[in-house]
């Protein structure tokens, strides 16, 4: 805790969170591990999809609430991502390993951004350089395949039968036509 710094985070705590940023796009696939935890993760919805940081934002991904009390006791940092069906220990072990990474690397987290993001258009987001997570399970398969430290966290016994159990799965439900595809596309066409 740094009482000079206007979040009461010191430079440790600021690592940690460039840490998780930059590995959130691989992480998220052990974080919303369902094909459905990605209908929750869209733009304008309660639950965070940009790559941020802010205090009293609601649509970054990391939050630092705001603290009552001057001078600063404590503070704390909330990944918002998780989704209740994903494995609270294999959850634990990528985003500690992820906040590490950037504490051991020094990485340094971009400004907060206190403004609504849902309200950005894709020219905002570019100037300020914000990224959002993968929109769908296949996607965040596709980036936790990138990702060695995620990997690494997972250990490669897990980490191939969670990648194969995912991929199985993205598959099925790409395969899968649903009662809406029906009731769309049936009578049109």
């Amino acid at each position: 805790m740094d009482t000079a710094d206007s979040y009461g985070l010191s430079k440790l705590a600021r690592h940690f969170i460039a840490g998780q940023l930059a590995h959130a796009p691989a992480m998220i696939a052990v974080l919303a591990p369902t094909v459905n935890s990605y209908k929750r993760l869209v733009p304008g919805f309660e639950a965070p999809v940009y790559l941020s940081w802010a205090r009293v934002n609601r649509s970054a991904l990391i939050r630092v609430p705001r603290v009552n009390s001057w001078p600063f006791k404590a503070t704390r940092v909330e990944l918002r991502c998780p989704d209740p069906s994903s494995n609270p220990y294999l959850a634990f072990a990528v985003m500690l390993k992820a906040g590490l990474d950037g504490i051991k690397n020094e990485m340094v987290a971009p400004e907060p951004l206190e403004e609504n993001l849902y309200l950005f258009d894709e020219t905002m987001l570019a100037k300020h350089a914000v990224r959002t997570l993968p929109g769908s399970l296949g996607e965040a398969i596709d980036e936790l395949k990138k990702d060695e430290l995620v990997q690494e966290a997972l250990e490669e016994h897990i980490y191939e039968r969670f990648i194969e159990a995912k991929q199985m799965e993205w598959d099925e439900y790409r395969r899968y036509v649903t009662k809406w595809e029906l009731d769309r596309y049936l009578p049109i066409y």
